[in-house]
């Protein structure tokens, strides 16, 4: 049985990823923050004949994510999808290791945990990254402003640029592993909860559900049209084009690079 890894899927598109991946006949490595709220999506799935079993996983908290991945290393097993969904959007404060909180979570916990995880990828192994087309609105990195808990008026900033440190990350790792397939997704504006309050009413009529959000993400960990892809961004099932910054190699690979000091891991070759 093929194995795939999910993390945040105790809601919204992680939740639905994590279902249609079990009825795709994956075991499923659901990993979170939550054992009570992951511990209840395991049940669902077996409930409903699929196999899964939970992970504890802070993605604030880059030691959580190092000792998420060894946990799952010491176990034996290759991993055979691994989808880097969580995020927070919009959030003000800090990750346990200092970092502004949407780039340490939605960018450098992931980088952290898919660095220690990289021992138990097999040739052909997809990795998705959850993106998003806010990544367009991110004209580069500030990487002074990303190692402190500061936050623009709407947080919008922030966020976009934790988005665009995803495109990056999946299109360097790309290029660095080529045994290995590297996707980025941009799932759709989907009703998660990301969105503060008051921008809702505005936007519930252009909001997809969960369900529909994660169709993408599913096709990009599965669809065998796609074993010779890697590094592409896509949305609808479609590639689509990239942001000039995201275009930027000088910058994935300083993004690289700091992210391996700042997570202090050895350089991958």
């Amino acid at each position: 049985m093929p194995i795939a890894m999910v993390t945040g899927p105790s809601s919204g598109i992680g939740r639905a990823v994590t279902h249609q991946l079990a009825d795709l006949g994956f075991h499923v490595i659901a990993a979170g923050r939550s054992s009570q709220r992951v511990g209840a999506v395991v049940d669902e799935v077996v409930a409903a004949g699929g196999s899964a079993e939970s992970l504890l996983l802070d993605l604030a908290s880059l030691e959580s994510a190092r000792e998420a991945a060894r946990a799952f290393e010491a176990s034996g097993r290759a991993l055979d999808v691994l989808v880097n969904n969580a995020a927070v959007g919009v959030a003000r404060g800090a990750t346990a290791d200092g970092f502004e909180l949407q780039f340490g979570v939605n960018h450098l916990g992931h980088f952290m945990l898919t660095h220690h995880l990289r021992r138990t990828f097999r040739p052909g192994t997809r990795i998705v990254q959850v993106s998003s087309n806010v990544h367009y609105r991110a004209t580069g990195i500030d990487f002074d402003r990303v190692t402190r808990p500061t936050r623009s008026l709407t947080g919008v900033e922030e966020y976009a640029t934790s988005k665009l440190a995803n495109v990056l990350f999946s299109r360097h790792m790309g290029q660095l592993q080529p045994d290995w397939r590297l996707f980025a997704v941009h799932p759709g504006l989907v009703d998660t909860g990301l969105f503060p309050a008051l921008t809702r009413p505005f936007l519930r009529r252009r909001m997809l559900t969960p369900d529909q959000g994660a169709d993408t993400v599913v096709w990009c960990a599965t669809d065998p049209g796609l074993a010779d892809s890697s590094g592409g961004y896509y949305a609808n099932r479609a590639e689509r084009a990239l942001s000039r910054a995201a275009l930027d190699g000088e910058l994935a690979a300083e993004l690289w690079d700091r992210s391996e000091r700042w997570c202090g891991v050895a350089p991958v070759n």
